[in-house]
């Protein structure tokens, strides 16, 4: 495996590790287990902790952006919207991780001005895509987003949903009969 392999098998695997113990709660050590290297090694591929970390935010947010710019390729208006969001949807439920490390990410940039700078900008692009690629409004795009947003609650706290235009009522059926 050439060092780039590695490299973004360390980013992989730091992304799973950090999506369960957050920034402070994982050691290089665990990353290095999974990646199946050395600790000392994976310092030659990174330099720090805190550049693995950074290098795992932009695997997450490439993943997603790249997902949404695939997703609504071809499309615009409502029918990239509906495509992004399934696609979005369909990537929560495949790869969890990233939506764990994704909620990390945002615990991490509270009180981590690097962080939260680095994440400001990584979503900055995001927003941009999605309005790019549907060619929506702000409005849209901001109800997209939300959208998004509610859907990473969902997933996280397993409610069951009907997802498209029958959301609304599935949610509020879901939460009077618990």
């Amino acid at each position: 495996m050439s060092a780039e392999e590695r490299r973004q098998s360390a980013i992989r695997a730091a992304t799973v590790e950090f999506a369960r113990g957050g920034f402070e709660g994982t050691s290089t050590e665990a990353i290095a287990r999974r990646v199946g290297v050395s600790q000392p090694y994976l310092f030659r591929l990174f330099p720090s902790k805190r550049a693995l970390f950074i290098a795992a935010m932009r695997h997450c947010f490439n993943t997603f952006d790249s997902r949404m710019r695939d997703a609504g390729d071809g499309l615009t208006g409502q029918d990239a919207i509906l495509a992004m969001g399934m696609a979005y949807r369909e990537l929560l439920q495949k790869e969890p991780a990233l939506l764990q490390f994704q909620l990390q990410t945002q615990a991490t940039a509270i009180d981590d001005a690097e962080i939260r700078q680095i994440a400001h900008d990584l979503w900055a692009e995001l927003w941009r895509t999605v309005t790019e690629t549907s060619g929506e409004d702000p409005a849209e795009v901001t109800r997209f987003i939300s959208v998004g947003m509610l859907l990473n609650v969902l997933t996280a706290y397993a409610v069951p949903y009907v997802p498209g235009e029958a959301l609304p009522q599935s949610l509020h059926d879901w939460a009077f009969k618990t």
